[in-house]
């Protein structure tokens, strides 16, 4: 056999980018079909020649005492041959009848065979097409939506089955790309607003600057350093939009991270901001060992505490815990605060969002801070729980799963 009829060089053919799923579908068929009725045809002749050996075609009392006699050729057309007195030529003219109906046999089972080879391709080719029908359709309706038009759904009816699963995976994939766009437009606005704020009060404080007939070098001074806090507040909020984006992007690389004294840390810088604002500030951790990116896990807790003082009242509190077990590793910050009602929590995690202005410090803030504590969360896969309080104020719980133990050497 050469190689470019061998049977790996025909599966290769049959499986060529040209060649459609309907048609490979239809060889297949074929294939199978064919292969089936050469194997009926074999065990059919096998058990042909088992049921009638040569001995059983000589009739009673013929080739035994030298009488002639007479016997039908059967398939053969339906002559009639005259058995010789002989036995040994009796036996040869009924082995030589037998071959010959066993051979018609088997020409009139290939000819058969061959006329149903050919309706089962085209059968084949017809319950391929109908099978493949509704994928048909799926790529069909694919291929006209956009990102211009996500909220169009396939919404294939039928039967639960294969592509019946298929078609409401597919409106899942959109339904997500769908808020995925909305979200990613929704962020590039408020980025670009936010962005421009500052750009806009510099140029306006220069412009005044410049268009004073009279300028001192106190209003100069003044102008710069107002430009210089503008500047500042942008170039922290290129910064959170650069963490933002890294957390979202997931990690490049992982080390053991004790939260606990990261979180320490933190805390001990934030007495002093705590207490200027008139609030108390407690924190307790313990050692507790994650795979994590250092920098990001110092973001979390920098955030997490930055947003429980800021987004506080007077004489209020904040509670910074870490505990460690075998199952998790959990770092809880609740604050008291203004009232959050239960259906706007979902905005907090969402960026440029902020609830209300009820807060100690007069800084604003960039309305970064939780969306950027969820992506690092999401890229350490831990889980991020936020529960308003019924007095005021939020409960934030980050849980890690813990370091896993080298293996024993």
């Amino acid at each position: 056999m050469s190689p470019q009829n061998s049977p790996l060089e025909l599966i290769r053919r049959l499986r060529h980018r040209q060649t459609t799923v309907r048609a490979r579908l239809t060889l297949v068929y074929g294939g199978l079909f064919l292969a089936s009725g050469v194997l009926l045809l074999s065990i059919t002749s096998f058990l042909a020649e088992r049921t009638f050996p040569v001995s059983a075609g000589l009739p009673k009392g013929l080739g035994s005492g030298g009488a002639a006699g007479n016997i039908p050729g059967g398939s053969a057309g339906g002559t009639t041959y005259m058995i010789p007195a002989s036995p040994g030529a009796a036996n040869a003219l009924i082995s030589q009848i037998r071959n010959t109906d066993l051979h018609h046999l088997l020409v009139d089972s290939a000819i058969a065979l061959a006329i149903m080879m050919i309706v089962s391709i085209g059968l084949g080719w017809l319950v391929a097409g109908r099978v493949l029908k509704p994928l048909r359709t799926i790529t069909a309706a694919t291929h006209r939506i956009s990102e211009d038009d996500l909220h169009q759904r396939l919404a294939l009816s039928g039967p639960r089955d294969e592509l019946k699963n298929l078609s409401d995976t597919i409106d899942g994939l959109l339904a997500r790309l769908e808020d995925a766009f909305e979200a990613q437009r929704l962020f590039v606005a408020n980025a670009s607003h936010e962005l421009r704020t500052p750009l806009t009060i510099g140029r306006t404080l220069l412009e005044m600057v410049l268009g004073d007939p009279r300028p001192t070098i106190g209003s100069f001074r003044s102008v710069c350093q107002d430009v210089l806090g503008a500047m500042t507040e942008q170039e922290a909020l290129i910064e959170a939009l650069l963490t933002l984006a890294r957390s979202q992007r997931g990690l490049d690389r992982r080390e053991p991270v004790d939260i606990g004294a990261v979180v320490s840390k933190i805390g001990d810088s934030g007495h002093a901001a705590a207490a200027s604002q008139g609030l108390h500030l407690e924190v307790s951790t313990e050692p507790a060992l994650i795979a994590a990116d250092p920098r990001l896990i110092e973001r979390l807790a920098a955030n997490l505490i930055e947003n429980a003082v800021r987004y506080n009242v007077a004489d209020g509190w904040v509670r910074v815990l870490v505990q460690s077990s075998e199952e998790q590793i959990a770092l809880q910050i609740a604050n008291s605060g203004p009232v959050i009602p239960g259906d706007q929590m979902h905005r907090l995690l969402y960026p440029f969002q902020r609830l209300g202005r009820d807060r100690v410090g007069e800084h604003a803030g960039l309305g970064l801070g939780l969306s950027i504590v969820a992506a690092i969360a999401k890229a350490h896969n831990a889980v991020l729980r936020i529960e308003p309080r019924r007095a005021g104020g939020l409960t934030v719980e980050v849980q890690f799963p813990p370091l896993a133990a080298p293996p024993p050497p």
